[in-house]
């Protein structure tokens, strides 16, 4: 469980990160929510670590043919 300092911080993040993505979308603010707390839960706590993980999960990498 995070204080409540880092869960306002993975708040901003994730507020930061998904600014483009509609409020009704919840299903990709889900999914980077969850992968902001994953890496939080590896030790990534730094805004900039926080920042990268969920810009990541916004954007998979390609499928090579």
């Amino acid at each position: 469980m995070f204080d409540a300092e880092m869960t306002a911080l993975l708040r901003a993040v994730l507020d930061e990160v998904c600014e483009n993505i509609p409020v009704s979308e919840t299903g990709a603010r889900a999914y980077v929510a969850s992968k902001l707390l994953d890496a939080a839960a590896h030790g990534q706590l730094s805004t900039d670590a926080l920042k990268a993980a969920g810009r990541k999960a916004l954007n998979p990498p390609t499928m090579w043919r």
